[in-house]
């Protein structure tokens, strides 16, 4: 195999390999997938000289440990946790170059839940439908990372960012989502739908790259059938049987039969990717369809 190459030492609780997605399949039951947190993967790419779709590695609450085969050039950016090669305390957010046979270690998120690892030349695994991320729903692409495996890399760039200071999104204190209402808001009395725009949720422990689930007050409807199966979309707020929002997000099914309450904007849900378990929600309904 070629030195241009990572070996996982420690794969951590859940990392995955995520790029920009696979767009344009939902036709087919295919979700987008992707980073969760688009601004903090494609500056990761950046610091590195990467091409913006280049595939970065998603880590989840305690990171993960790398050897390189090769001389890299790393960044780490997202949730903010230690980074140290080597044992020794290296930058994050920043470009740090990691000699070849050196530990690279990114350690537990301090804050948020999610960190970004970009690499110069990019995560190469194979694509599938045009994209190498990760779908944990759907089983596409390459599986979360393990201990032993080894991930090869693209060629590099040839320039790197020369950075002070690396714009940072602290984790929410409180998810503020803002959604339009509806496609199916009718299926709800109107006090759930005031609860729903006015009423404080929290993140429940059990969400994960499908959807945010919140901990809350149940939403009453008012019509008491079901729907046929229709499409979803990222950010489609869905209310299962327990009356509880579920906002889904990039690996969600492209399709489910639990009425739609409120669509979140997309600008709201890097966010959500960051909003550990016990964060207030609100949702802040800006039009009424």
């Amino acid at each position: 195999m070629s030195d241009r190459a990572l070996a996982v030492v420690r794969a951590g609780a859940l990392t995955t390999v995520q790029d920009q997605g696979r767009p344009g399949h939902a036709h087919l039951g295919v979700p987008r997938s992707g980073a969760l947190d688009a601004p903090a993967a494609a500056l990761a790419n950046r610091l590195v000289a990467n091409p913006a779709e280049a595939a970065v590695l998603e880590t989840t609450v305690d990171g993960c440990a790398l050897r390189p085969r090769s001389t890299v050039t790393v960044a780490v950016t997202g949730a903010p946790c230690p980074v140290r090669v080597d044992g020794r305390p290296v930058a994050w957010g920043a470009p740090v170059r990691v000699p070849a046979g050196a530990l690279l270690d990114v350690g537990s998120a301090r804050g948020g839940l999610r960190s970004y690892v970009a690499v110069s030349g990019g995560v190469a695994v194979d694509p599938v439908l045009g994209s190498r991320s990760t779908d944990l729903l759907s089983g596409l692409g390459p599986p979360p990372l393990t201990d032993g495996a080894v991930l090869p890399l693209g060629s590099p760039g040839t320039l790197h960012a020369r950075v002070d200071v690396v714009p940072h999104r602290a984790p929410p204190a409180e998810l503020v989502l803002r959604v339009t209402l509806g496609p199916r808001d009718g299926w709800f009395t109107e006090p759930a739908l005031r609860t729903l725009t006015t009423r404080v949720y929290r993140v429940s422990s059990a969400s994960n790259r499908i959807g945010l689930r919140t901990e809350g007050p149940s939403l009453e409807r008012a019509v008491s059938g079901e729907l046929p199966s229709e499409g979803l979309v990222l950010g489609a707020v869905q209310v299962p049987p327990d009356g509880r929002p579920v906002v889904f997000l990039a690996d969600h099914p492209t399709t489910g039969g639990y009425p739609v309450i409120a669509v979140v904007r997309s600008a709201d849900l890097p966010a959500a990717a960051q909003a550990v378990p016990g964060t207030p929600v609100r949702f802040l309904a800006v039009r009424r369809r």
